[in-house]
């Protein structure tokens, strides 16, 4: 990598950052920011540099922005599975004004400044997967490229922007102005498989998000993702990830 560069590496294997591979490593770094030598012992803080730095001496040739998600959802998930383990953007062909901006922001320290970086890295993700979908050798999911399908696509943002509305393929058609079996033909050939199928597996994997994510009742959650009763989804969600989500919520 070059200055500029941008890459994403995919959980959760570990990765190995360096100036050459033959470099031994000199950091351990794990989730929760805990950092520590190769041989276990803690760096309790010695390579601190101020606010969101560290390394060896500020004056460094090298500096590197890093950022990281502990968690996987199942509704990202859907998204991350057509990615590489491992993606770069060399600057020459990708260059993201919001790099510079997140720069200056993660050495601050004010008030919220948790939740501006935390959006900041959200924006940066998605423009570099919107750039890298747009590369011919990336392997874009189905759904990811009908989206530019003037009905599919129209049809795919009422799913995912509303999914508990009590969607019919006769709703849905007269929404994208097109019959009940043109959209179903369509839809089905750009997206591989059906409206209702895709539906219900994004109510399903917003369901087992929300299981994790929240301490909602399942009553609660059924409600919120379209179900009309903690017994529905229950069924439901059995059926496709072959447990119960009460299973599923449990650690």
């Amino acid at each position: 990598m070059r200055a500029g560069d941008l890459a994403i590496a995919r959980g959760p294997d570990p990765y190995t950052c360096g100036d050459t591979p033959d470099t031994a490593p000199q950091a351990v770094i794990l989730p929760g920011a805990e950092c520590h030598h190769p041989d276990g012992t803690p760096l309790n803080g010695s390579m601190d540099l101020g606010v969101r730095t560290w390394g060896d001496r500020l004056d460094g040739s090298t500096v590197m922005l890093i950022g990281t998600y502990l968690m996987r959802g199942e509704i990202n998930g859907r998204l991350l599975d057509a990615l590489p383990p491992l993606l770069t953007l060399p600057s020459e062909v990708w260059e993201c004004p919001l790099t510079p901006l997140l720069m200056e922001e993660i050495v601050r320290d004010e008030p919220a400044q948790e939740v501006v970086l935390d959006r900041l890295l959200d924006l940066l993700v998605i423009a570099a997967l919107r750039a890298w979908f747009s590369r011919p050798e990336a392997k874009a999911p189905a759904w990811y490229r009908a989206l530019a399908d003037p009905v599919v696509g129209r049809v795919l943002r009422l799913l995912q922007d509303d999914p508990a509305l009590p969607w019919t393929v006769a709703s849905l058609a007269a929404k994208a102005g097109v019959s009940r079996a043109a959209l179903a033909r369509r839809f089905t050939t750009l997206v591989g498989e059906p409206p209702m199928s895709y539906l219900t597996a994004c109510r399903l994997a917003l369901a087992a998000d929300r299981l994790r994510d929240t301490e909602d009742t399942i009553g609660a959650i059924a409600r919120q993702v379209g179900y009309g009763s903690a017994f529905a989804l229950s069924s439901a969600f059995r059926r496709v990830y072959g447990v119960s989500p009460q299973e599923h919520r449990s650690p």
